[in-house]
């Protein structure tokens, strides 16, 4: 049947593409390709069908799928494949219905209407295919695979362990003193079924650090003393130290001694095993708060930053930018170390808080760019859907905090025992209600816990 025995005017070949491009095969009915135009429909309503039982039987799982690599490349693939097929339907349609040669305006027409859609369909597909892309250079830059350590098993990825301890750092290089000082050290200790956390903080001058059995405790046997003028012996300093002394972590690659032994030491502290870690440098957190488009918090007391007086965070609740976010996590003026400690938990806890899908998706490449530059991190990328789904779990649980700080403990005399007494008793202390910590309603009258868990 020629074009002109079909008649299709210039409304009806309007119509009929555009239908087409919401349901398959309209077109092909109209035109009287009967079989053609059932088995798109048919075709069109299995991968709706297909796509909605993606979304609602793995739910949950979609932020873990992000985080696989393999999984992206699936996505992208699949995803390039249903445009190409949806823009052939619709040009296919359009050719089929569009008004003969002699309408000039009427083909024009339907044409503009064929490539509008067309684009329509391709540009959500480009982006999407944009963001996975992103995330799969992300996971690939960032994670280290685990191919040399043990197989990480979907239904127990924690290896039954009831808990898992991630070290957070953070760096902060300045022009006047070489490397990076882990100025901000702190260990969340996440419970695997409930998410449950506590964040233990150690100061970063704390003084004569005793390491585990090895060649740095050999070096050192009366605890940590540093190797000059320019390094007096503080905790900050050790990660420094072993990147800049591979004898003290001998078999251990550069840019992995620092992490090897910050770990074993403060695990050695603590008293517990440090799993993974994550260092931030302070510059690089910046970018990825003002990525977010910044974070909320509440000031109780007015902070003054800067080398000579010249900014001011005001008390109350508000938004802060990157900068504003990083005075707040470091200002030492008119106050100190550990008063700064407790305003770095609270952004952390503040950012568990508000880091929400929408809010990642939104801002992703952005996020991306500063997260590549920012973030160094020994966890493998086998682990990412577990930790994807364990961050689920923390962002409803409640956020408590400890920080071993004076008056608790004296940071030139450090008692050892007694900080890994109070850790174990902290975290056998039992979930957090509204009526306060185990550790709040039962203090130790000798040794007040300061447990800053009011951060909002």
């Amino acid at each position: 049947m020629t074009e002109k025995e079909r008649g299709f005017g210039l409304g009806a070949s309007l119509a009929l593409t555009l239908a087409s491009s919401l349901l398959w095969g309209v077109a092909h009915l109209a035109a009287e390709r009967r079989k053609t135009g059932l088995a798109l429909m048919f075709g069109y309503v299995a991968m709706l069908a297909g796509i909605l039982m993606v979304f609602t039987a793995y739910s949950t799982h979609l932020l873990s799928l992000a985080v696989q690599p393999r999984w992206l490349v699936g996505f992208t693939v699949a995803l390039v494949a249903i445009a190409i097929a949806w823009t052939g339907v619709v040009v296919w349609s359009f050719v089929l219905v569009r008004p003969p040669r002699s309408d000039r305006i009427g083909r024009f027409l339907t044409t503009a209407l064929t490539l509008a859609l067309c684009a329509l369909i391709m540009t959500p597909t480009i982006y999407a295919s944009r963001l996975a892309y992103l995330s799969r250079d992300v996971v690939n830059t960032l994670f280290p695979n685990a191919t040399a350590t043990a197989p990480i098993m979907a239904q127990d990825p924690w290896n039954g362990a009831r808990r898992v301890n991630f070290l957070l750092l953070g760096g902060d290089a300045a022009p006047n003193r070489p490397g990076v000082r882990t100025d901000s050290m702190t260990v969340a200790s996440v419970d695997t079924e409930t998410g449950a956390t506590t964040l233990f903080g150690l100061p970063r001058n704390l003084q004569r650090v005793e390491f585990a059995a090895g060649p740095a405790r050999d070096l050192f046997p009366y605890g940590f003393t540093g190797s000059g003028p320019d390094t007096p012996g503080l905790l900050n300093e050790i990660f420094q130290y072993a990147e800049d002394h591979p004898e003290v972590v001998p078999g251990v690659e550069r840019r992995q001694r620092g992490p090897a032994l910050i770990k074993q030491t403060i695990g050695d502290i603590l008293g517990i095993p440090v799993d993974y870690y994550a260092l931030v440098d302070m510059k690089g957190f910046a970018e990825i708060i003002d990525a977010m488009g910044g974070v909320k918090v509440t000031i109780k007391e007015p902070i003054i930053y800067g080398k000579y007086r010249e900014g001011l965070l005001p008390a109350g609740t508000r938004r802060l930018s990157g900068e504003e976010a990083l005075w707040y996590g470091r200002s030492r003026t008119d106050s100190d170390d550990y008063v700064r400690m407790g305003r770095q938990k609270c952004l952390l806890n503040a950012l568990a808080k508000q880091a929400d899908p929408m809010t990642v998706i939104n801002s992703f490449e952005r996020l991306a760019v500063a997260t590549k530059r920012a973030i160094s991190t020994d966890l493998p990328q086998d682990l990412l859907p577990a930790v994807i789904d364990l961050a689920q779990r923390v962002k409803d649980a409640k956020i408590r905090s400890l920080s071993f700080v004076p008056p608790l403990i004296n940071t030139a005399y450090p008692d050892w025992s007694f900080i890994r007494r109070k850790v174990a008793e902290t975290l056998e202390a039992g979930p957090v209600t509204r009526a306060g910590t185990a550790a709040e309603r039962t203090p130790d009258p000798e040794t007040p816990v300061n447990l800053d868990a009011t951060c909002t």
